[in-house]
């Protein structure tokens, strides 16, 4: 099995491939080669109820997000993994820390 670094064309992460995964990822995202972090987020906005992508669409969607930052991949995946997860609890809005934080404190004050 050969393998190859290829770069995700969203966020710029590279990865030591197989051509045959290079090829089937291809394949499943209008011919370009996405990681796995970026092909989650193009399948969450392909399932979002709230618009209705198709994969090109979803892929230029994501691609954009991507170039909003100009920061180190390692930060832009962090933060999507962030981002997917909220969204996938259900949890979008950024007072989710502050609540835990709030729980949490009121908890521990209770005298026992």
């Amino acid at each position: 099995m050969d393998v190859e670094m290829v770069k995700c064309e969203c966020c710029g992460l590279k990865e030591d491939c197989t051509q045959d995964y290079i090829s089937d990822v291809k394949a499943k995202f209008d011919g370009k080669w996405l990681c796995g972090l970026c092909s989650e987020a193009v399948r969450d906005e392909i399932n979002k109820g709230n618009k209705e992508f198709v994969m090109e669409e979803a892929v230029k969607a994501h691609m954009s997000f991507c170039r909003k930052y100009k920061s180190n991949p390692a930060i832009r995946v962090a933060d999507g993994m962030r981002q997917m997860l909220r969204r996938r609890s259900g949890d979008l809005s950024s007072s989710s820390s502050s609540s835990s934080s709030k729980k949490y404190t009121s908890s521990a004050a209770k005298s026992y």
